[in-house]
Formats: structure tokens, sequence, C-alpha cells
């Protein structure tokens, strides 16, 4: 399982609770991650060769690719090394958030095209995009910028930020409050999807609030669930005998 997500740890305890053997990898990025049940090993394997000899020496039945939507080297990798092993993968991607009535919603491909945009809607600026992005809003030098991360971020950063160092779930009547407070006149963020900070975007609504939106990335084809339980049908499947 490469996971970190959510839906990675619902998924490993589902199997778990089944007698399967699950490992779950995480990349080591964030100081204290929230661990699942089962084995769990953190550190990259070295690319997709490296993975490809991880996965032969482990007698590895399948895999399963339920990164964060923007893990892209890793989730190259997924597919490069299961398709050199043989070994059948699947991706659990949870559905990409929709723009609703109300929302006033600006879609950018990339956080470059972001901090060029977000100079022309605003002054002060909710930054949710996660600590490894900021270095692309190192460059604005005009507005002021409210950075919400797990872990404190390292430079080059904004000159003019403040952080706050905060995890989810998140309510919509905290995530109102956090705009009204500190006058917030844009957010930023990726198209993550999920549940866990989906209150930000409501918020956003409310108070008329622009939403800058980053585009996920594209991935290798895969066969690909949206949801934990179709995940674990095709687990089970692949574990029969």
């Amino acid at each position: 399982m490469l996971g970190g997500t959510g839906e990675a740890r619902a998924l490993a305890a589902g199997l778990v609770a089944r007698g399967v053997a699950v490992t779950s990898s995480l990349a080591g990025r964030v100081a204290n991650p929230r661990l699942p049940v089962g084995e769990v090993r953190i550190g990259g394997f070295g690319g997709p060769d490296g993975l490809a000899r991880w996965l032969t020496e482990h007698g590895t039945l399948a895999v399963v690719d339920a990164t964060h939507p923007f893990a892209e080297r890793i989730g190259a990798s997924a597919a490069e090394a299961a398709r050199t092993t043989g070994t059948p993968l699947l991706r659990l991607q949870r559905p990409g958030w929709r723009q609703g009535p109300g929302d006033d919603w600006h879609w950018v491909d990339t956080l470059d095209e972001a901090a060029a945009l977000v100079d022309t809607l605003g002054d002060r600026i909710f930054l949710t995009s996660g600590r490894q992005g900021l270095s692309a809003f190192a460059r604005c030098t005009r507005p002021w910028f409210l950075a919400r991360c797990v872990d404190p971020p390292e430079p080059p950063l904004p000159p003019r930020l403040e952080v706050l160092l905060d995890r989810g779930p998140y309510t919509v009547e905290g995530e109102t409050a956090l705009l009204r407070d500190h006058r917030i006149d844009v957010l930023v963020t990726k198209d993550s999807g999920g549940d866990m900070t989906t209150a930000k975007l409501t918020a956003a609504r409310r108070r008329g609030v622009p939403v800058v939106v980053v585009r996920r990335p594209p991935r290798p084809p895969a066969h690909t669930v949206a949801d934990v339980g179709a995940a674990l049908d095709w687990v089970w499947a692949i574990l029969e005998p």
C-alpha cells in the first residue's frame, strides 16, 4: 500500500481485519504522520527500479496506490514497477471537488500559475496548498499570506507570511471564522478532494471569497476506484485462490 491518505488508512484497517498482510509505505514528509494498522515503512524506494526490487523481494501479490492525488513521482514509480514485475496495480483515488452554485473558482494547472493569479485577485491570501509548494509564492512581494501547514515550512518563502500549524479535519464554522478574523480575500488550494478539508470551500462560498484551485496532474493509466469498499473488493478478488 502506497499511502498516507485517510483512504489508505481505512483500506489497511479493512484488509488487516480480514487477515491480509499489509505493508503501508509512507513518504516521510510529515514529522508525525497518522500511522495505519499493519506493517509500516517510511521513506522512498529510489525510483521505480527500487520499488520493483522491493516488490519482488517481499513476494508482493498486489499494489494499491492510495497516495495523494498530487503525489506524481510515486504514482509514476508504482505504475512502472507494477508493469515490470507483473504485479496487479490498483489506484484508490478520491474524486475531485466540484464547483457549485455561488462558488467563485479560478482553475490553474500549477502553483506558479496560482502565484501569478493571486496578485490580481486580492491582498490577503490564504494558502492551503502544502508547505512544499510555498516557494512558488516567494516572489509575491505585495500580498500578505497566511499559510496553513502540518509542519513548519522551509525557505524560500513569501516575504509577508504568517504560518499556521494545524491539521484537519476542519469545520465550516472554524474555517469561516478564520477567513473573517484574518480578513482573507483569496483562498488557494489544490484539488485534493475528500471531506477532511472541504469546509474551507464552503466557508469561502459563504463569504464570497474567490478560490484559486490547482488542477490535479495527469497520472499513468491504471485501474482506478474511488472508494475504500471497491478497493477492498479488488484486493480480495486478487487474493482468492
